[in-house]
């Protein structure tokens, strides 16, 4: 076997880099079908192709994909930045834009961002930029883009998530106004008097557009708006919540801002005697695999987190391919409300 590399060796040499001339002496093959073989390209037979793949794997040689860029202009990576992945939303998009970019022949490289400031944003792109990436996606939840804190670098193709900057960037995200319109209308609809709110985080733009939703369906329909408790996406926050509101016996609807803090609110209701959806109905948002199999069954908006990842994928490399892409805009995947049995009719002749 031939000795390639580029570690060092005794004697403060070093070995050779194998290159592609290398593979082809010894498949027996030229330079261009090598090249064809490690870019994956149609037009070589099956058993010269494993030849080739044999011949890389005994000199261990790996195709440059620096050199590969420079000459037809693409890493086939797309950079991921985000500052968080706890959140469902989150990982669920992330999961979606891997796939969805594989399937496409491009790789991801993630960078998340601890602490949402200027300078992080401008380190993330500069470490995008040094590890060669063809396009960026940002996840970025909280209102940083939309209060203009945040800029990207000029000339970066950027496809922005749940972000309201469609101004400036090519934005995508679920509808979440109407999502929290049907989940409110679905209530209402029931005959409840009016529907109380467990929010989002204060600084979540996701968030903000469904209490927003909410406050605006209720104050459409001439509807007392109760004051909304707030949380922070957790189950914890939730079951706080739902031990307050298990107080007021005016209370017969909850709309919680996701499936999380509804579960909360469960439990609290559960521990306090309020039956669901006898006593109380409750409305999440999200449509997390568990929310079937909560007790009882959440009624839900469902988020498509992955047509949310394609379609970040598909306007990254829509950028990539034409050099130029969409203008800024926002593009809005509908959400759906799933009827399960955590809501009822109200039964005015009981409450009254």
């Amino acid at each position: 076997m031939v000795e390639r590399g580029g570690s060092d060796v005794p004697g403060g040499r070093r070995k050779q880099r194998v290159s592609m001339a290398d593979v082809a002496q010894l498949a027996g093959v030229s330079s261009q079908t090598v090249s064809r073989v490690a870019n994956g390209q149609p037009g070589v037979i099956d058993s010269t192709r494993e030849q080739v793949l044999a011949a890389m794997r005994e000199l261990g040689y790996r195709p440059n994909s620096a050199a590969r860029a420079l000459r037809y202009g693409q890493f086939n990576t797309i950079g991921v930045i985000l500052f968080s992945l706890s959140s469902t939303g989150n990982s669920r998009t992330v999961e979606a834009i891997a796939t969805h970019a594989a399937a496409e022949g491009y790789a991801i490289t993630l960078i998340p961002i601890h602490v949402p400031t200027q300078d992080n944003v401008l380190g993330a792109f500069t470490r995008m930029g040094e590890l060669a990436v063809d396009a960026v996606i940002v996840i970025m939840e909280i209102r940083l883009l939309d209060a203009g804190t945040v800029q990207l670098p000029p000339g970066v193709h950027a496809v922005v998530v749940d972000s309201d900057a469609g101004d400036r960037y090519t934005v995508v995200d679920t509808d979440q106004a109407d999502g929290a319109r049907q989940a409110v209308e679905h209530l209402l609809d029931l005959g409840h008097r009016t529907v109380w709110h467990v929010t989002g985080p204060r600084t979540s733009f996701s968030g903000q557009r469904r209490t927003q939703a909410w406050r605006e369906v209720l104050t459409e329909a001439g509807r007392a708006v109760p004051p909304p408790l707030h949380g922070d996406w957790s189950a914890e926050s939730g079951y706080t919540a739902g031990l307050a509101l298990a107080e007021q016996p005016d209370c017969t609807a909850v709309f919680a801002a996701n499936d999380q803090m509804a579960l909360g609110l469960l439990r609290a209701f559960h521990e306090r005697g309020r039956a669901v959806p006898e006593d109380i109905s409750v409305v999440g948002f999200d449509d997390i695999p568990e929310a079937a199999f909560f007790v009882p069954p959440l009624t839900t908006v469902h988020q498509d987190f992955a047509e949310v990842g394609h379609r970040c994928v598909q306007k990254a490399l829509q950028q990539i391919r034409t050099r130029d892409g969409s203008g800024p805009g926002t593009d809005l995947v509908p959400t759906r409300l799933i009827l399960r049995q955590s809501t009822a009719p109200f039964l005015k002749t009981e409450r009254e």
